[in-house]
């Protein structure tokens, strides 16, 4: 009857629950975050500095380094030993292999099959019936000892242990029980005692050394725990923020700096190879070093044809001295008058040529 009453369709709110690690979390969250940001961002960006650095080295010196000692330990070291194998060891293996083939297995093989084999049958043969011999000698000394045994052992045996141990026995057995039961009853007396002792001593553990501790763990052992499992959590959210936030910071600055070096540096000597570079090295290739090319081709042709005219020249020299002192045999006639062969009307024909032109 005294009850609020609530309007319909709004559901009831529920308590709010106070939780300390949340306002510690939020007390420390933010000045961990700032300190952090403060001293990760130049760590980072030295590492990015590095990394970058690094890339380039690796990219300019460490792989044509290991490019070249890879080839250098190809050329030293194994291309050696794969020649020296291909052709030193495996030949000298397979003579080797085969000379072991006919001077030993061969011979044993042999030996085995005609000398062994037939002496090791003739063995088994001759051990089979010693050993039948042996085996039917054995089974009857087995059968006399065992009726000797029978009679001077195991007979004895069994009516002394019929008409003397068992009596003995029972006896005994009677005699334990009556001392057991005596050892039960002062066993019992002793627990109750040790019982008793022991309740007094896990008591006075009990309440001077457990509740103790129990009490320190609890009430301070415990919260000093989480509040520093808090603090270590957002210090550790903190720096992976930080280290994120620094990266994004470090690439803009990266950035910043490649912009800067390409406007100031980059574009104008691109500029200046396009506009004034390559055009200047135009005008001298084409003004300069092509003339003198075709100038040099023309002199190297000219100096060929020359020497080859010379070479021309003393050769019908030599040979119009030959046939003026050694006369003209038949042979050389018909060689002279023969036509010249294809090469050398191309030959005379292309000084002929040059003759022409200079």
């Amino acid at each position: 009857m005294g009850l609020e009453e609530r309007p319909p369709g709004r559901p009831q709110e529920p308590p709010r629950r106070t939780d300390p690690e949340g306002y510690v979390a939020a007390a420390v969250r933010v000045p961990v975050r700032i300190v952090a940001l403060v001293l990760v961002v130049p760590v980072r960006m030295v590492w990015d500095a590095l990394a970058v650095a690094g890339r380039f080295l690796l990219d300019t010196v460490g792989r044509p380094l290991g490019r070249a000692l890879a080839w250098l330990g190809r050329a030293v070291f194994v291309w050696p030993l794969v020649g020296l194998w291909r052709y030193a060891v495996v030949p000298l293996a397979k003579g080797v292999g085969w000379l072991g083939n006919v001077l030993l297995v061969v011979p044993a093989v042999w030996v085995y099959r005609w000398v062994l084999t037939p002496v090791w049958l003739a063995l088994g043969w001759f051990l089979a019936g010693v050993g039948a011999v042996l085996a039917a000698v054995g089974c009857g000394t087995y059968a006399g000892l065992a009726r000797l045994a029978r009679h001077l052992v195991v007979v004895p045996a069994t009516w002394l242990h019929a008409w003397v141990l068992t009596p003995v026995g029972h006896g005994l057995a009677r005699c334990g029980r009556g001392l057991l039961w005596c050892g039960r009853s002062g066993a019992w007396c002793l627990g109750k005692a040790v019982t008793g002792v022991g309740l007094v001593l896990y008591w006075t553990v009990r309440v001077l050394l457990v509740l103790p501790a129990l009490a320190v763990w609890r009430w301070v052992l415990a919260p000093v725990g989480r509040v520093l499992a808090v603090v270590g959590r957002e210090a550790l959210d903190a720096l992976g923020h930080a280290w994120r936030v620094a990266g994004y910071v470090s690439r803009a600055v990266g950035r910043a700096l490649g912009a800067l070096f390409r406007w100031t540096v980059a574009e104008p000597a691109r500029w200046a190879y396009r506009s004034v570079l390559t055009p200047v090295g135009h005008a001298v290739r084409d003004t300069v070093l092509r003339p003198l090319a075709d100038a040099a081709r023309g002199a190297r042709r000219a100096g060929w044809q020359a020497l080859r005219s010379a070479r021309l020249s003393v050769r019908q020299a030599r040979t119009d001295l030959r046939r003026t002192l050694c006369g003209e045999p038949e042979r050389a006639l018909s060689a002279d008058r023969r036509e010249p062969s294809g090469s050398e009307a191309r030959t005379l024909g292309r000084s002929t040529t040059a003759l022409t032109k200079d």
